[in-house]
């Protein structure tokens, strides 16, 4: 969902607050009790609404969801954007960061994305922002990989594949396997990308 004018001008309308409200209440829910237990009236009763107050905003549950991943797929995107112009060890580094000790690096944060990627499964809108997200952050890794004098694998695309399922797959570990967490993750996933970019 791309914000509206007066948000991104930093003067939010009363709409732009309460859809604000009803994304950060679907997000509490669900870090209580996950998407499928989930019901229209806990995300309106968290709003501090009613249910056909709040679908005065959205259509429904799977509404307030497509545009509130959509929402946060943006927001990492541009995050990653911002680390372009940064030299390959610092990219890397900034990535890991990112990836495994920024605030959406939290166990609670990396099962709301788990939940999101269960969703996307059956709602073909989540399925297509996954699907560009997925992309965004592939063709973002191609550029790291086409940047190093020497890769593990050579070809920079197959490179950010492999670099992605690590990412994703570290992330889902930290949340299923007690014995890994996010310091492990990070160094796995900086010491291997290192390495897949030349820079051991």
């Amino acid at each position: 969902m791309n914000d509206s004018p007066s948000v991104r001008a930093g003067k939010p309308t009363k709409a732009d607050q309460r859809r604000r409200r009803i994304f950060r209440a679907l997000h509490d829910c669900i870090l209580a009790q996950g998407y499928v237990r989930t019901t229209l009236a806990d995300v309106a009763s968290s709003a501090g609404m009613s249910p056909s107050h709040l679908l005065y905003y959205f259509r429904g549950k799977d509404d307030i969801l497509e545009q509130y991943f959509q929402l946060v797929s943006e927001r990492f995107c541009a995050r990653l954007d911002s680390f372009r112009g940064a030299i390959l060890s610092e990219q890397i580094e900034r990535l890991a960061d990112f990836w495994f000790r920024g605030e959406t690096s939290t166990r609670r944060e990396i099962g709301f994305m788990l939940e999101c990627f269960g969703a996307a499964v059956h709602d073909d809108v989540l399925k297509h922002t996954k699907a560009e997200f997925d992309g965004h952050c592939k063709a973002f890794l191609a550029e790291i990989f086409d940047r190093a004098e020497r890769r593990l694998v050579d070809d920079s695309r197959d490179s950010a594949e492999l670099a992605y399922a690590m990412m994703i797959g570290l992330r889902s570990a930290v949340y299923f396997d007690d014995s890994v967490d996010l310091e492990d993750a990070h160094r796995l996933f900086r010491s291997s990308m290192r390495r897949m970019c030349g820079l051991a």
